[in-house]
């Protein structure tokens, strides 16, 4: 799904690493390939058939998929566009290179990317090897490379397609064997880059060592082609080969990051010509936290934010179920000078307590069952940056006095391990209790809820501040018909009217998926109306007290209803409403305003 999204983060301080997989997305984008990942993005490039005007812009969102080699982990994400970059193609065709900064993983996605990222070495495919050659190759590159040997040209290929081999040693005793494999790879990238544009870039492929016997005259051809990085002969030593492959690696690491910087430092010198020359449609930075803030009471809570992103203290976040407490989060990093590590976010309702401790603190080989490595965790991986801990009220106090510890120290101990690292990670916690009362009733512990108390933050729902429903609306229905493809042309009277009387229990949570459906059922250019909305919505009336909820909120149903009721029946004069239900005209005037009854000064 895509959206317009403010300050984008600008700085990506991880380290990049090639990686060339074939990357589904949505909305879709043809021929999109992977050309390099870090921890906190993606670079991929692509032919998209509708040409420059196809895909996502600088600002929206794009949720990709793709697998990861060896473990063929289905990494799922949700990115936004940095930067975009269109050019011609070789066949007429664009080809498309963007620069995502990723936002959210699905499920434990991230860890997994991690922990790729971290175990992963240089990978060397080794071609038609000889025994001995094979001993000499792993006597000089062990703790350097990760070889990967392939004696048919098939197999050399299976490596290849792994996509992060970024060195081709060709070894064996066959002349015509090991040169023809050289033609054929040189002729397959020329091949795949002609016809579509869109294949890993012929320059970023493999750096081919060539470690068999040739002709020096054709050795010197393929070397003049670009087809090769360097030569050895077949009787290379430890040394030679160890500085050969690691040369090669280096190389095609520089080529790959210079790509990438050339392709984003055009794609910024055309944005600054546009700006300059006041190019209709040039990006521009958008002010404000967006829909949803503009009631008086988020913008109370947007002057706590203000006030507690710029410092280390810890902030709880409280408020009922879908009232946006993520999306707060996210803002506080992003105001809190540490956006250059991404935000991490664990929900500590989803796993066990052993489970949770093992995603936070980390474990070491051999922990527990299953612990076939060592797992930073996600403290570690939020180091210099925030972790965001949503539903902590679920936490077990075992649990509870680890956290403690992490907030008053910054000291993590992974689960099995001796040795303690001190981490520097901004706290955001999140609960939809009441702590305080959580507490009282021995459910939590006091020294934990005290430190997360410094700065609490309560978030309003929903039905608190009608003003913002229709905000928030409108911008649900341009976000999905966006990732829908849908041409909804607005919301009708009827339906804003519907939408505004609803009590939301949902909060916003409810909201985007009652647009999300009428947005799906909408005609094209049709408007949103009541009969797109659900039929519980249509058929409540925000006074219905029913059976369900608090006693407060069926409190605010029939004090709303009761308005309602009296200025229809005085034709919506205020000062007659109150005479009619015995209540000062300014009282009522502020709680109809509060129920969106009335717009009245």
């Amino acid at each position: 799904m895509m959206k317009l999204v403010r300050d984008l983060p600008l700085k990506d301080r991880s380290p990049r690493k090639p990686l060339y997989v074939q990357v589904v997305t949505q909305p879709a984008l043809h021929g999109c390939w992977s050309v390099n990942i870090s921890e906190t993005g993606i670079g991929l490039v692509a032919s998209p058939l509708g040409g420059a005007t196809e895909g996502p812009r600088e600002g929206e969102e794009l949720e990709m998929a793709f697998s990861l080699p060896d473990s063929h982990a289905r990494i799922r994400v949700r990115g936004v566009v940095r930067w975009r970059h269109d050019t011609e193609g070789a066949e007429g065709g664009t080809v498309t290179a963007l620069g995502l900064a990723f936002l959210s993983f699905e499920g434990s996605d991230r860890v997994t990317l991690a922990r790729y990222l971290v175990e992963s070495a240089l990978h060397v495919a080794v071609a038609f090897a000889t025994e001995e050659q094979a001993r000499t190759l792993r006597t000089a590159l062990e703790g350097h490379a990760r070889l990967g040997f392939a004696q048919t040209p098939a197999e050399v290929y299976a490596l290849l397609a792994r996509g992060d081999v970024a060195v081709l040693l060709v070894a064996g005793t066959d002349e015509v064997r090991a040169l023809s494999l050289v033609e054929q790879l040189a002729s397959r990238r020329m091949d795949e880059v002609d016809a579509t544009g869109a294949a890993p870039p012929s320059d970023l492929a493999a750096r081919i060592v060539h470690c068999a016997p040739a002709a020096p005259e054709r050795l010197l051809e393929l070397f003049n082609s670009g087809s090769l990085f360097r030569t050895l002969g077949p009787s290379f030593g430890v040394e030679e080969v160890r500085q050969a492959v690691l040369d090669a690696g280096r190389e095609h690491g520089v080529r790959t990051e210079q790509r990438r910087m050339g392709l984003e430092l055009e794609r910024n010198l055309l944005r600054e010509r546009a700006l300059m020359s006041g190019t209709p449609g040039a990006p521009a930075p958008a002010a404000g936290e967006g829909p949803g803030f503009s009631s008086p009471a988020m913008q109370r809570v947007m002057e706590l934010v203000r006030v507690a992103a710029p410092h280390r203290v810890a902030v709880l976040l409280q408020g009922e179920t879908g009232t946006g407490k993520e999306v707060l989060s996210r803002i506080i990093h992003r105001l809190s000078g540490r956006e250059d590590v991404p935000l991490v976010v664990q929900d500590c309702g989803a796993l066990t307590e052993t489970l949770l401790e093992s995603e936070l603190f980390g474990h070491v080989k051999g922990a527990f069952t299953g612990a076939v490595a060592d797992h930073p965790g996600l403290f570690v991986l939020a180091d210099g940056g925030t972790i965001f801990l949503d539903e902590i009220e679920n936490t077990t106090p075992n649990l509870q006095a680890k956290l403690l510890r992490v907030l008053e120290g910054g000291d993590v101990r992974p689960v099995g391990g001796t040795q303690v690292r001190h981490v520097d990670v901004r706290v955001v916690a999140a609960s939809n209790r009441d702590l305080g009362q959580e507490v009282r009733a021995g459910r939590f512990r006091a020294d934990l809820f005290y430190r997360l108390n410094s700065f609490t933050i309560d978030l309003p729902p929903l039905r608190e501040r009608p003003e913002d429903v229709l905000s928030l609306a409108r911008h649900f229905l341009e976000l999905f018909n966006r990732s829908q493809k849908r041409s909804a042309s607005g919301i009708a009277a009827d339906a804003e009217e519907a939408l505004v009387a609803y009590a939301w229990p949902g909060n916003a949570r409810e909201l985007r998926n009652v647009m999300e459906r009428a947005a799906l059922l909408s005609k094209p250019g049709e408007m949103v109306t009541r009969r797109l909305l659900p039929p519980s919505l249509v058929g409540a009336r925000a006074g219905n007290t029913g059976t369900g909820g608090s006693l407060k909120a069926r409190m605010e149903h029939m004090e709303r209803e009761l308005i309602r009721e009296a200025l229809e029946q005085h034709d919506g004069v205020l000062r007659r409403a109150a005479v009619a239900l015995g209540m000062d005209a300014v009282t009522l005037g502020r709680r109809a305003r509060r129920h969106g009854l009335w717009k009245g000064s």
